[in-house]
């Protein structure tokens, strides 16, 4: 469905792909946080509310008829860098609940502040259902 870039010769990239090459219909998934489709946080865990903000990428994705096996690259805005690296084995358990084993491009990075004030993490998505 997609071809996965992995140069020859580098190192295999853990829980990401260094590339993806696809074809077909493009759907861009805005930044997502982890609120519920009420637009209010039901927790301010970490893991949780990246959990909540996969879910919310998945619904998108859903109005377009794609699946998380669509994505092909994932953009992650999170408050708090030591947070994130102390949360690595909740975050992989949370990501396979909901996107499954399937590691589309992703950069990662610490941001200053999000727009919602209670957000811990945003996630923006792109993703591309075959031709």
């Amino acid at each position: 469905m997609h071809e996965i870039l992995q140069p020859e010769g580098w190192a295999k990239p853990v829980g990401y792909a260094n590339g993806v090459a696809a074809r077909g219909r493009l759907i861009f998934v805005g930044g997502q946080v982890g609120w519920n489709g009420q637009c209010k946080f039901e927790t301010d865990d970490f893991v949780g509310q990246v959990r909540q903000t996969l879910q919310n990428i998945v619904a998108v994705l859903a109005e377009a008829g794609a699946e998380p096996r669509h994505i092909t690259s994932m953009t992650w805005y999170f408050t708090d860098k030591a947070e994130y690296l102390a949360n690595l084995r909740g975050l992989g358990e949370a990501y396979r609940e909901v996107i499954g084993r399937h590691f589309p491009a992703m950069a990662a990075m610490q941001v200053m502040a999000l727009v919602e004030d209670r957000a811990k993490v945003e996630i923006q998505a792109t993703a591309v259902i075959p031709e």
